[in-house]
């Protein structure tokens, strides 16, 4: 809605609540009265059509931020957890915090991690504490790569929800990431006994290839990739790693087959398409980087 089609609405608002104090007060006639009615009932007749279309206009901006995160992700593919939580289920409060929980829900599925951050920040000061709004906090700053903030607020997740495997897998990751390998391993490996959540355990076994891909343990990392792979055959990015894994472990023809496999199971994933480029930089005599 443009601000001057706002301000209209405002105005003729404005105008009718004045001439409904106007006929309070001096006793409107029938009609006049009859004239207000129908003048309110078109003025939100009028609101609401705007409300549907901008929600139509909303949802085709959604579209819009998929189709750029599919155009992000070819361009440097993530191995980050994806997003996917639901959306909160937050009951109406007298301090608002459940307006900027929603908020904060609403820009990180956009990908607006910064805008994120900002709206939960309020929430838990509003509300201090809340498991929900911290939770939401750490995914925000964990995909902005703000690991140390995202780390804090996932431990205190788990200090009040031990059982919380989504929160562990992403402690697991920014163990990863920042190289203490052995959290990494206590926490991936608890995801996994929890067996808990579907998403938690299918990430878990992928990470703890990660880990051990960068000990240099190929054998143990290849177990836990085919693994991943049985548990979730579209998480293409096991396919790549893999591939890396038995090249490293000097066995380029298994190498070769699972960067084929990964290719062929979505040639337009982006991890698709480097399975591809990786074909090609050993075929044409290159080597994968470690």
């Amino acid at each position: 809605m443009a601000d001057e089609t706002l301000a209209q609405y405002k105005a003729r608002y404005t105008e009718i609540d004045g001439r409904l104090d106007a006929a309070a007060g001096s006793g409107a006639d029938d009609a006049s009265r009859a004239a207000i009615k129908a003048e309110i009932i078109g003025l939100f007749k009028s609101v609401e059509q705007q409300v549907n279309e901008l929600t139509a206009l909303k949802d085709q901006i959604k579209a819009l931020v998929d189709k750029w995160k599919t155009l992000q992700g070819a361009a440097a593919p993530s191995l980050a957890p994806q997003f996917t939580a639901e959306k909160p289920v937050v009951v109406a409060d007298h301090i608002g915090a459940s307006t900027f929980i929603e908020k904060g829900w609403s820009r990180l599925s956009l990908g607006d991690y910064e805008g994120a951050e900002t709206a939960l920040l309020k929430a838990i000061e509003l509300a201090p504490g809340d498991p929900q709004s911290v939770a939401l906090l750490g995914w925000a700053q964990m995909l902005n790569e703000k690991y140390d903030d995202a780390l804090l607020n996932f431990q205190q997740v788990l200090a009040r929800q031990p059982s919380n495997a989504l929160a562990r897998i992403n402690v697991g990751y920014i163990c990863l990431k920042k190289g203490v390998f052995g959290e990494a391993i206590e926490h991936l490996s608890k995801a996994i006994r929890l067996d808990n959540d579907k998403k938690a355990t299918l990430y878990a076994h992928f990470y703890l290839g990660l880990v051990y891909l960068e000990r240099e343990m190929f054998e143990d990392a290849q177990v836990f990739f085919q693994k991943t792979l049985t548990l979730g055959p579209n998480l293409i990015e096991a396919y790549y790693e893999l591939g890396r894994a038995y090249w490293f472990n000097e066995q380029e023809a298994e190498a070769r087959d699972a960067w084929k496999q990964g290719h062929a199971a979505n040639k337009f994933n982006p991890w698709g398409k480097r399975c591809a480029e990786m074909l090609a930089t050993v075929d044409g005599g290159g080597q994968p980087l470690k």
